[in-house]
């Protein structure tokens, strides 16, 4: 599935390690058994084991400011139990929580919030896009040597909301108890992701008496894509309503990828992205007006060209034409490709001349290409090369330094160990069933899918077509699909980062 990986590559990228599991252990220095060169799953097993033990949970006072307003909030980092059918315990669980300071009003809603991948730390979203503080990245320019230290947030959420954010087992300080392939069993794996997950929102909230309070959950990329699956799983295994959803980047419809060689699907999902970052480039202010030319074309003359085939010179041309008009790129490029473009050879066209590579998470977020002269491009993703290291220094500073909270181990901002080990054969799952049986369960609640126009990882007009297609009770305007300027972390861009606050704000009826 169009993990962040190429989404990573991404990153989170998001595409947006070891086995999850090993995360920590792969800090310490090897135990006995292995340097005898006895099993290696028995090593395996024993250096899991016998991880140092995560300290109790912690806190720390902070302040913040946002929209005029002065918010005094505690932050708590700590950790949560994963047991198994038997009671024993086989992962631990990292949270990040925020919560207003002041007497607790009953009415004060919680937002549980994950990043994607799968590997991703929830760092992203809270660091980026609406925690009570943040560090620069994302950008054209930003450098993994930028400063890791955190500024207050002018896009947060703190004002209208407490927020948990959440890294699954083997991302951030997360880790697994049990061997790797026990580990991948339990946690590297569509079906199981969901329900320990949902699970870890149930135990907070029990924790915390926060069972009656108003609940939302959010997610970026595979995050985004986990959304809707732990909102519906909560709903009707775990007896937790959720009263709002906000899908940042998602990539809700793997199956659209499929068979490219046949289906016009995965052409008619990006053409809109790639013109996007053309308009961008050229200078072009982008509208929802302006692009439904392109959206028009996608899903109508372009389908019909794309089904006709080689067997059609004329359709052949026709496309060609368009698609060379809407891209900007070269022409005899365009008519070798048939008009089918693929996304890294877009990235890498599109500024060849200057020898530059584009980024698949924002297309106007390019690097100087290390090897140009290649015949297929070799570098990793400009955007993900860059925000490792500003985002991973920063969050352990704040646990262990800021927070207090002293644990042992390497912390995963983006594990590709995680992504490697995940499960295998399940690409054509996906993740739109349970958002049209979720807003048919409960026809209170509320949704928001959001995404950046130059997103080539996780693009917007996917969901568009998602949107398009369903079924809605009631008011149909309680799901609602917004774009900004920006690619997948658009929340980089001050001007996209407010507009995504003030329709998140809607959602939420704070204003």
């Amino acid at each position: 599935m169009r993990k962040l990986w190429v989404a990573a590559a991404a990153a989170v990228v998001l595409s947006f390690g070891l086995a999850a599991s090993h995360a920590s252990a792969a800090d310490d220095p090897p135990k006995a058994d292995a340097a005898k060169g006895g099993d290696k799953k028995d090593a395996d097993k024993k250096s899991d084991i016998d991880l140092p033990a995560f300290p109790a949970d912690a806190s720390v006072k902070q302040v913040t400011h946002v929209a005029g307003k002065t918010l005094n909030y505690t932050a708590t980092v700590g950790s949560l139990p994963v047991r198994d059918e038997k009671g024993k315990k086989v992962a631990e669980v990292v949270f990040t929580a925020y919560t207003l300071d002041g007497p607790r009003d009953p009415n004060r809603p919680v937002t549980f919030a994950f990043n994607g991948g799968p590997g991703a730390a929830s760092v992203y979203l809270n660091l980026g896009a609406i925690g009570p503080k943040r560090v620069q990245f994302g950008a054209q320019g930003d450098a993994p040597s930028d400063s890791a230290a955190l500024v207050d947030n002018p896009g947060t959420w703190m004002d209208f909301t407490d927020m948990v954010f959440i890294d699954p087992v083997g991302t951030g300080f997360s880790r697994s108890l049990v061997d790797k392939d026990e580990s991948k069993k339990r946690f590297y794996s569509i079906k199981p992701d969901i329900e320990y997950l949902s699970r870890i929102v149930y135990d907070w909230l029990l924790k915390n008496g926060r069972m009656a309070s108003p609940k939302y959950i959010t997610g970026e990329s595979y995050g985004g894509y986990r959304v809707p699956r732990i909102t519906y799983f909560l709903q009707t295994r775990l007896g937790v309503g959720i009263n709002g959803m906000v899908a940042v980047s998602p990539y809700l419809e793997p199956p659209m990828d499929q068979a490219p060689e046949f289906s016009p699907m995965p052409w008619i999902t990006t053409l809109p992205s790639m013109a996007a970052a053309n308009y961008e480039r050229q200078g072009k202010t982008l509208s929802p007006a302006q692009m439904k030319e392109v959206e028009d074309y996608a899903r109508g003359e372009f389908a019909s060209d794309l089904l006709r085939g080689r067997r059609d010179p004329a359709a052949v041309d026709r496309l060609v034409a368009k698609v060379t008009a809407y891209t900007g790129l070269n022409p005899a490029f365009v008519k070798r490709s048939g008009g089918r473009i693929e996304i890294g050879a877009f990235l890498r066209e599109l500024y060849r001349d200057q020898g530059r590579i584009a980024s698949v998470y924002d297309s106007n977020v390019t690097q100087e290409d290390p090897f140009p002269w290649a015949p297929d491009g070799r570098r990793n993703d400009p955007i993900l090369d860059a925000i490792i290291a500003p985002t991973t220094s920063a969050m352990v500073d704040f646990d262990t330094r800021v927070v207090g909270w002293k644990v042992e181990g390497r912390f995963n901002a983006l594990s590709y160990e995680v992504g490697s080990d995940w499960e295998k054969g399940v690409e054509a799952t996906e993740a739109s069933p349970d958002l049209r049986q979720a807003i048919a369960a409960d026809p209170k609640m509320k949704v928001l899918i959001v995404h950046g126009w130059d997103d080539l990882s996780c693009p917007y007009f996917v969901s568009r077509l998602v949107i398009d297609q369903m079924a809605i009770p009631g008011d149909a305007g309680r799901v609602k699909l917004s774009v900004y300027p920006g690619g997948h972390m658009f929340y980089s861009r001050p001007a996209s980062q407010a507009a995504f606050r003030a329709d998140v704000m809607q959602v939420f009826g704070a204003k």
